[in-house]
């Protein structure tokens, strides 16, 4: 059914699953708050209209053309090793900044279909984040599992995080995965809801180790899809997720981009909003792994 590679371990088929989709549900609100109940994310396919992708994607990578890190024609992603961008943090946080802050990006960030996603799961007007996650990932790259808590969860606990596919990813090429029934995971998930982000505890948020039997040793499955553009899954703060490794054939960077969003009337963690936000740490753009080149190796949350 799929290809991936986690952490340089091709992922054997009986860890691996498919997303359930609600596209048919998407309407519905009461449908969708129980779907994110009950698998603790919500898939869906085509939110945003492939001519705005396109756009987006353009955009993005046309940005990193200029830098000469990916090779003409840019939308097709290719990943040419080399890098020309700032070597100051600050200069890289806000290039990244600017490239974040796209228009066609944010059309497809904050535009009216995701507004309506996010209105129909909440049962209410709603707001994103002005500060959102760009993530190329070349070759190599990939995400540990991770719980989204509590970085993004100061103002109010009622957030959502919205992933969309910026172009096609492939299993090969480094799809989101989300770990199955990881919102039921109780003994993960109590130590950090108490925790603020910059608390000296330690709580086990991120999973450095061999994802693969972790899902195992858990009666689970790494639940993952061939992207296709414009796809979103929603998913809580408390759904464990990560990404495969990137083995793209043809060097081909993986476009996607997560912002989190939250009901408009509750309290908002000021961190992430405002035309400068200042982010988890205070620097803004600067502390993203997508401010770094992408000659740079990471793999992190």
């Amino acid at each position: 059914m799929f290809y991936c590679q986690v952490h340089g371990k091709p992922v054997p088929p009986d860890v691996l699953g498919g997303f359930r989709e609600s596209t048919e549900v998407m309407t519905d609100s009461a449908a969708l708050q129980a779907r994110m109940r009950e698998d603790g994310y919500v898939f869906l396919r085509g939110v945003v209209g492939p001519s705005s992708i396109a756009m987006a994607r353009k955009e993005v990578f046309g940005r990193l053309a200029e830098v000469g890190e990916i090779a003409e024609p840019p939308v097709e992603g290719i990943f040419t090793g080399q890098s020309q961008r700032p070597d100051e943090p600050a200069e890289r946080g806000r290039f990244w900044q600017s490239v974040s802050e796209g228009p066609a990006l944010r059309r497809v960030t904050h535009g009216p279909e995701m507004q309506y996603v996010l209105d129909t799961l909440f049962g209410e007007p709603s707001r994103g984040y002005d500060f959102i996650f760009l993530r190329p990932g070349v070759k190599g790259r990939f995400t540990f599992l991770h719980y989204d808590l509590p970085f993004f969860s100061r103002g109010t606990k009622n957030v959502v995080t919205a992933w969309t596919a910026i172009g096609d990813i492939p299993t090969v090429e480094g799809s989101l995965f989300v770990l199955e029934n990881s919102h039921c995971f109780d003994d993960l998930i109590k130590p950090i809801q108490t925790i603020d982000y910059n608390s000296k505890d330690s709580p086990q948020v991120q999973m450095m180790g061999d994802a693969i039997e972790f899902a195992r040793s858990r009666g689970s499955r790494l639940l993952t899809e061939n992207f296709q553009p414009g796809d979103v899954i929603l998913f809580g703060m408390t759904t464990m997720h990560g990404s495969f490794d990137n083995c793209s054939p043809v060097n081909r960077t993986r476009l996607s981009v997560d912002v989190r969003w939250q009901p408009a009337s509750e309290p908002i963690d000021e961190r992430y909003f405002g035309s400068n936000p200042a982010g988890t740490t205070g620097i803004g753009y600067a502390e993203l792994n997508g401010a770094k080149p992408l000659t740079e190796p990471w793999h992190t949350r």
